[in-house]
């Protein structure tokens, strides 16, 4: 077993000179960086009084999993020999919150995806499959990531 570690810089820069004295006092800003790595400034979701011109924590889940499949994917795509030109995905969470919490119901991916040879249209939705059984973030999480992929023909 190999064990990989990903360590971040988190900061809050939302302090607008009073803390969390209450609840509409302080921004949800935040600053996510990495050794080498762009800036990424996040906020909460709009409706959790975030900045919707930020990426958002539920965002960025939906696009980690969508990022983890379409990488599995071209992996496995090589594995088979098939040739992948263009891959696009539109995916969708949906996350219901109950009282202060809540949890995402699933995610749904809809990659588009373009192949060279149309013998392998066929074989897409295998290796659509096996993407998703090789995709660690998927493994991870406790609610289905479910797939709706198209197929096309270069």
């Amino acid at each position: 077993m190999t064990e990989h570690t990903y360590e971040l810089q988190v900061t809050w820069t939302g302090d607008r000179g009073s803390g969390t004295s209450g609840y509409r006092d302080y921004d949800r800003s935040v600053r996510v960086g990495s050794s080498g790595r762009p800036v990424l400034e996040l906020s909460a979701d709009k409706p959790f009084r975030g900045d919707p011109t930020k990426w958002n924590p539920e965002q960025l889940l939906v696009a980690a999993l969508s990022e983890c499949h379409l990488l599995s994917f071209l992996h496995v795509a090589v594995s088979h020999g098939v040739t992948v030109v263009d891959y696009a995905d539109t995916p969708v969470g949906t996350m219901v919150q109950e009282g202060i919490g809540g949890h995402f119901t699933r995610v749904l991916l809809r990659p588009t995806v373009t192949v060279t040879d149309p013998a392998h249209v066929d074989l897409v939705p295998q290796l659509h499959h096996e993407a998703s059984q090789a995709c660690f973030i998927a493994s991870s999480v406790n609610f289905p990531v479910e797939h709706e992929p198209t197929t096309l023909v270069r």
